[in-house]
């Protein structure tokens, strides 16, 4: 039987990651009391097989009782039973933003800000998330994602690393990406703007991405920041980093850096890691010119 814990930082999704556990067949309880996890447990396992998933939403909500957490896991453990941790978690600008659209109080902030509370909520789940199976940042990860992130780790069994990478591209007239980690400038690229058959293509249009990349200095340097990530990805992993925000620019985010995000996310895309492309800018020029 697999038996998943969801917890994590109130906002980051972890509704709906339940909802989609519930999608492929997860027996699935919200807000459980954790004291009541082992009873649980015991039931599930003696059903001789007939449940076979079972995930248990528990977070701060359950208040004092969620301090009997960490005790309840070392029950869990001692009496045999296998058990997965899946936390979600996002980034605090983002969970702030959350909050304020939905026009709700955070639950450890009824009387404080929202950013007192998301503070409280973090050094209460420090633990929590350091003895996490896997680890969801879903700060910039659409409903979509999530759900296909949920079906790849519990539907799929597929090879599922803790840090999700956004490759995204963008224009340098209209800014740096906020929440960007590594940033390169391709603008050093021939531009397929000053090509009249091109100049209303994008990079994800092949004639563009033909152009852009028959150029030896353009796979050279596809190569190069291929080495580099690949390089950089198993020590992010391992100083507990959960998201990576890959920001490739050039003039106007819709021709060059288009092309070399796209190029980039099909390269880590195929060594298996969890991968998210974004196209910032690509279709600011267009409106503008409306």
């Amino acid at each position: 039987m697999r038996f998943v814990i969801v917890t994590g930082m109130s906002g980051a999704g972890k509704s709906s990651a339940l909802k989609f556990l519930e999608d492929i067949n997860y027996f699935c309880v919200d807000n459980m009391p954790p004291a009541l996890l082992p009873k649980l447990a015991e039931l599930c396992y003696d059903q001789d097989g007939s449940i076979e998933r079972v995930a248990m939403g528990i977070d701060i909500r359950g208040g004092k009782l969620f301090e009997d957490l960490f005790s309840v896991l070392l029950n869990l453990q001692e009496n045999g039973y296998d058990y997965e941790i899946l936390f979600l978690d996002a980034a605090d600008r983002v969970l702030i933003q959350r909050y304020k659209e939905t026009r709700r109080s955070h639950p450890l902030s009824r009387h404080g800000s929202i950013e007192e509370g998301i503070f409280k909520e973090r050094e209460m789940l420090k633990e929590v998330k350091e003895k996490a199976t896997y680890i969801i940042d879903t700060s910039n990860v659409l409903t979509r994602e999530l759900k296909e992130q949920i079906n790849r780790i519990f539907l799929d069994d597929e090879k599922f690393e803790n840090l999700v990478i956004t490759v995204d591209s963008f224009g340098f007239k209209y800014g740096i990406p906020p929440d960007s980690d590594l940033v390169f400038d391709v603008r050093f690229l021939p531009n397929p703007y000053y090509i009249p058959e091109l100049r209303e293509l994008s990079g994800n249009d092949s004639p563009v991405s033909d152009y852009v990349m028959q150029f030896p200095e353009s796979r050279l340097f596809l190569d190069k920041l291929v080495d580099m990530v690949e390089f950089l990805i198993p020590h992010y992993i391992k100083e507990g980093k959960t998201s990576l925000v890959i920001s490739i620019g050039c003039t106007g985010g819709k021709h060059r850096s288009v092309t070399l995000a796209n190029a980039l996310f099909t390269a880590l895309s195929r060594e298996a890691h969890t991968v998210l492309l974004k196209h910032n800018d690509i279709e600011k020029d267009a409106k503008r010119k409306g």
